[in-house]
């Protein structure tokens, strides 16, 4: 807590949980992103700079890559290294927040994503705890040294165990983490205590799909990392909460619902279907067979033809809602 205070102090670098060093806000909505491929499986890069211009868009607040709806475990440095070098040179003319996925096996190899990110520019790093069954102090070396790698904003995506105090010990010694993703236990029933113990200063985004988000906007949430096949709809209900429209936001929220039942059954290649039929993925291939993402469901050839058939009327459906 010293070091975060010192730092305050010393005005060099301000340690401000809503926006990043570029001054672009940390707050909204903040989508995974897929990560496309060819056709030969290899990673699509000019796909993936597409992706973040669709997201720009539709009016989104933040682009997220690579994590677990990314496939990211798939990925290999040389990709995730040039995916990343191509996200933030394109971001740059774009308004959306890159925040860089940095998790790796190890603490070393997180520390040199990390660092990747600072130099060529994100916005703010996002890292899952190392693999295994780590401890809480394993988690919080991990994080330390993350953490201290660079000084830009550390999101801490938290999965599995992690329970509130971990997350609130964490914010204490690590000063350059400011926002959680938290998708251990139940985010709604949790969110509350980090942010009346950290006193806001540590700043609260949820996952699921956005699932519960009407929800999380009413507790106070700083935003969602969805999926990006239809962030916009997202997007639009956000905004309209914080302009206090809120039967506005009710009804673009009602839409993006129709989608969230259908992709948590179908899993990621839905997502990559979903960007495909609106025009922004060539294919909707996944890489392996989708375990990484932590679903079963997202296993290749889930999506069958029916399925991609009620894609297609929802995608049809949504239209005049889309932004994008």
């Amino acid at each position: 807590m010293e070091r975060r205070l010192f730092l305050q102090a010393a005005g060099g670098f301000a340690l401000s949980a809503s926006a990043a060093p570029s001054g672009r806000a940390l707050r909204g909505v903040f989508p995974i992103a897929q990560t496309p491929f060819t056709a030969a499986g290899a990673l699509d890069v000019p796909t993936l700079v597409k992706q973040l211009e669709f997201i720009h868009k539709g009016g989104v607040h933040g682009f997220v890559w690579p994590q677990l709806a990314s496939e990211w475990s798939t990925l290999s440095e040389a990709e995730r290294r040039q995916g990343a070098e191509a996200l933030t040179a394109a971001g740059k003319k774009l308004k959306p927040a890159i925040v860089i996925g940095v998790q790796g096996p190890d603490a070393g190899t997180a520390v040199r994503y990390a660092q990747h990110a600072a130099k060529i520019g994100a916005d703010a790093v996002i890292a899952l705890p190392p693999p295994g069954k780590p401890s809480d102090a394993d988690v919080l070396g991990y994080y330390k040294q993350v953490g201290a790698a660079t000084e830009l904003p550390l999101f801490v995506q938290a999965v599995g165990n992690m329970s509130v105090e971990l997350l609130l010990r964490m914010w204490k010694e690590v000063p350059t983490l400011r926002l959680i993703k938290d998708e251990a236990g139940e985010p709604l029933m949790r969110m509350g205590r980090l942010r009346t113990d950290s006193r806001d200063e540590l700043k609260v985004f949820t996952g699921g799909h956005g699932r519960t988000m009407i929800d999380e906007m009413y507790r106070g949430s700083a935003g969602t990392m969805p999926a990006s096949s239809f962030a916009d709809l997202y997007a639009v209900a956000w905004d309209a909460w914080q302009a206090g429209k809120k039967k506005e936001a009710l009804d673009a929220f009602s839409k993006a619902m129709l989608f969230i039942t259908e992709v948590q059954v179908y899993g990621i290649p839905s997502l990559k279907y979903i960007l495909e039929l609106r025009g922004v993925f060539p294919n909707h291939a996944v890489r392996g067979d989708g375990a990484a993402a932590g679903s079963i469901l997202a296993q290749k050839g889930a999506l069958d033809e029916k399925g991609k058939e009620v894609l297609a009327q929802l995608v049809q459906y949504a239209k005049p809602y889309f932004r994008a």
